[in-house]
C-alpha cells in the first residue's frame, strides 16, 4: 500500500476543502469530496496519534 506522509495527506486534505468550499460543486462531486476529506482527516488523526505516542514514549525514556 502506498500509504501518504502527514504533509501529503495534510495538503491533499486542505484541497478539497478549498473544493468542498466551492458553492458550485455539484451535489454528487460534492459527496466524493466530503468522503475522501472525511479518509484524510482519519489518516492525520491517526499519525498525530502515533507522533505523540513516540515522543511521549522518547520522554519517559530519558
Amino acid at each position: 500500500m502506498n500509504e501518504r506522509t502527514f504533509d501529503e495527506a495534510w495538503q491533499e486534505l486542505q484541497q478539497l476543502v478549498s473544493d468542498i468550499e466551492d458553492e458550485t460543486l455539484p451535489l454528487d462531486a460534492l459527496a466524493a469530496k466530503v468522503k475522501a476529506a472525511k479518509q484524510l482527516i482519519r489518516i492525520c488523526e491517526e499519525k498525530l496519534r502515533n507522533i505523540e505516542k513516540d515522543l511521549h514514549d522518547a520522554s519517559s525514556e530519558a
